[in-house]
């Protein structure tokens, strides 16, 4: 994640909200996908699931963001813990509360996070203590989630810490928090947008949404989007379902057949017809 957090190529990605199977992370893998979100915020997953997601996802080499809805200590560092690599928390809306989820992710001295080694995160292997400190402070990316009108009036600071390797947008919230629902061509939204892309382009982080579709993936990356969500695994599904079941009932549709008169045969009564 690091890696992909120090180019502005564009990185393609998609969101996991519905399923929980062994075969996610070798699909997304297969697909293409250079990282996944696993949203801990509305999926109903729990604490042992995120384990054994991060796992099959590490063993199909997929960078994990995992989208936190809290900010406390508890969520935070045990999602590190199980081996995530980036953290996304919700609604971050201050320089000052983005300094107290680093503070949950570091060991110290850069954080106050507790210290457990040889477990998830450093996959079960023994090493030196010091190095093994240095290493997950410096790999496990911090990606606050800007979706409340507080965050975007404070994101130059937000992305001016050290520690912010990039800004992602929720931009349904942030809508919605600016009073204009789903409104994301107003001017209001439009400015808000401008005043991110200009943040994260100053100091040179990432800048991630979610792509509902290939064009609005194209837009986004034109306005300085590098990492781009394209849908997520519940919504792929309805949405490829829905068009494959759409285009079987025409194709499967009764043909109607022109009426044919059944001439009298020998043998058999008038209006029969054999098959």
């Amino acid at each position: 994640m690091r890696d992909l957090c120090s180019t502005r190529r564009p990185k393609f990605g998609t969101y996991v909200i519905e399923f929980d199977t062994p075969g996610m992370g070798h699909l997304c893998k297969a697909a293409g996908c250079d990282f996944v979100i696993v949203d801990m915020e509305h999926s109903g997953f729990t604490y042992d699931q995120l384990k054994r997601m991060l796992a099959h996802y590490r063993a199909a080499e997929v960078p994990v963001i995992v989208n936190t809805p809290v900010h406390d200590y508890d969520m935070i560092a045990r999602a590190c813990d199980m081996g995530a690599d980036a953290i996304q928390p919700s609604k971050v809306g201050s320089a000052e509360e983005a300094r107290a989820i680093i503070q949950h992710m570091r060991y110290p001295p850069e954080g106050h996070r507790g210290i457990a080694l040889g477990i998830a995160h450093d996959r079960y292997r023994p090493g030196p203590v010091a190095e093994k400190l240095r290493t997950a402070n410096r790999e496990v990316v911090f990606f606050p989630k800007i979706e409340t009108p507080d965050g975007v009036e404070d994101v130059d600071a937000i992305a001016a810490l050290p520690d912010v390797a990039g800004i992602w947008i929720g931009h349904f919230d942030l809508s919605v928090g600016m009073g204009i629902p789903a409104q994301f061509d107003h001017p209001d939204y439009r400015a808000a947008m401008k005043r991110v892309t200009s943040a994260c382009a100053r100091e040179g982080i990432s800048l991630g949404r979610i792509a509902d579709n290939p064009a609005i993936g194209q837009a986004l990356n034109r306005a300085g989007f590098d990492f781009l969500c394209f849908s997520g695994d519940s919504w792929l599904l309805h949405d490829g379902l829905q068009q494959g079941i759409n285009a079987l009932r025409v194709a499967c549709r009764p043909k109607k057949h022109k009426a044919t008169r059944v001439g009298t045969q020998k043998g058999l009564g008038t209006g029969s017809s054999r098959r």
